[in-house]
């Protein structure tokens, strides 16, 4: 059985010095869904916890869906729920609430937060995949002040995120997809309901007046050791008209970027063909059935 103290931070000011005090021995909790499940599996990556640190009194710092110009601000409280109902994230970034829409149960997304998603660095966070296609930016608050790293970036090893014993994320800051972009988000689990994925991939693609696409941007998860967008497969796709051969051409490229990153291993037998499948299914959602 774990022990711990609990506080209750009442400003991010106050987040800052609590980390620091406790020296890395403290986690943050924000919707709960994902740390207190490990707590009471008695995780041994908190076999050294010491503190509980509580976000839910700055849902007014840190809880918010906003515009500004060619960027949208997310912050770190904002649940799954809110992405999946947002406007903003409907009119423009829409991968992102389907993305979300797909994460375990109306509970588990009602109290589920996109910081928690992504600081517990699981490679199967269904929000993870849209960020990475977007290039977002991570926000981090310290005692020194604030920092931004590219999420790509904040991932600096299999399961683990870039902070210091003094930070936490602030916020993820995206730029707005190019007017007329059309968006797809794949998943594969071992249910098709409360499945925590298996394999998902986002992507999306703007066609020029002649139908040729001339923006496309796809990223996997669960395949590489750090989230990445797969720049091969994307290149496969410009100057050419949407088809079930391209869409195969862009699977096979993915697969094949994955086989080159992490080798062959017992799994690849199983996943380099699900993997082309689900990529084909998330360009298809972008374009629908019918190709040029």
């Amino acid at each position: 059985m774990f022990k711990y103290d609990y506080y209750r931070a009442e400003t991010p000011d106050e987040v800052c010095e609590v980390l620091a005090r406790y020296q890395g021995k403290a986690r943050i909790v924000a919707g709960g869904t994902d740390i207190m499940v490990q707590i009471r599996e008695k995780d041994k990556r908190w076999k050294e916890l010491e503190c509980l640190l509580d976000l839910s009194f700055l849902e007014d710092e840190l809880r918010y869906i906003r515009e500004e110009g060619d960027q949208i601000h997310i912050g770190a409280l904002t649940t799954h729920t809110d992405l999946e109902r947002s406007e903003v994230i409907k009119r423009w970034i829409p991968f992102l609430g389907k993305a979300a829409s797909t994460v375990g149960s109306p509970q588990i997304r009602n109290r589920g937060t996109i910081g928690g998603s992504i600081c517990n660095a699981s490679p199967a966070a269904d929000p993870l995949t849209p960020l990475i296609a977007l290039d977002a930016w991570t926000v981090i608050r310290g005692r020194d002040g604030e920092r931004v790293v590219t999420l790509k970036d904040f991932y600096t090893g299999q399961g683990k995120v870039g902070l210091k014993e003094d930070e936490f994320v602030k916020e993820f800051t995206v730029r707005k997809l190019p007017e007329g972009t059309v968006t797809g988000f794949a998943k594969l689990g071992r249910r098709k309901a409360l499945a925590i994925s298996r394999l998902n991939v986002s992507a999306a693609l703007k066609h020029d007046e002649e139908g040729r696409i001339d923006f496309a941007r796809i990223a996997p998860g669960c395949i590489f050791s750090t989230p990445d967008r797969v720049e091969t497969a994307e290149n496969i796709l410009i100057g050419r008209k949407p088809s079930e051969e391209l869409w195969r051409e862009a699977g096979k490229a993915v697969s094949e970027e994955m086989i080159r990153r992490t080798g062959i291993r017992w799994s690849t037998e199983y996943k380099q063909p699900a993997v082309e499948a689900i990529v084909e299914d998330a360009l298809t959602e972008c374009c629908g059935s019918q190709f040029a």
